[in-house]
């Protein structure tokens, strides 16, 4: 049962710069959970969306939160996926790219955004012309939370 009073999602920054409010302002219907699980009193549950940089120590406090959810410790999150941000504009290093591969077996989804420079500049989300991998995060976001509270 999900509460009316709670958005569709919350984006979990799984650290500081993972890029959480950001997808908030791109991805409608959302909300920056400010890096705390977002814990209703049962039986609602809320959806929740972890971000992380793609960068070792991102992707290792992403794992981190992954295994507090598996651990059935929140039993009322619905954990939607993991949102891995690049860090850098190119290819991920071998040992990244694996270490991601490792934490995708623990989380229903992935969800990879490309570097963007317009962001890095500071160019508002919402006013900018964002690549297809976040039309697509959004797109997966309604069609799994169809109708959600704020439809």
């Amino acid at each position: 049962m999900t509460n009316p009073s709670l958005p569709a999602w919350w984006f979990l920054g799984c650290h500081g710069g993972a890029g959480a409010t950001t997808l908030t302002a791109a991805v409608p219907r959302g909300t920056d959970a400010w890096r705390y699980w977002p814990i209703p009193d049962p039986p609602a549950t809320t959806n929740v969306v972890l971000v992380a940089r793609s960068h070792a120590s991102g992707l290792r406090a992403a794992q981190g939160a992954a295994r507090q959810w598996a651990s059935g410790a929140l039993p009322t999150v619905r954990l939607l996926g993991l949102a891995v941000i690049a860090d850098a504009p190119g290819r991920r290093p071998r040992p990244l790219r694996e270490l991601l591969e490792l934490i995708s077996g623990g989380v229903p989804h992935v969800w990879e955004l490309p570097w963007v420079e317009a962001l890095r500049l500071g160019d508002p989300p919402d006013q900018i012309q964002l690549p297809a991998p976040f039309s697509a995060l959004a797109a997966d976001l309604h069609r799994l939370v169809p109708g959600g509270p704020h439809a």
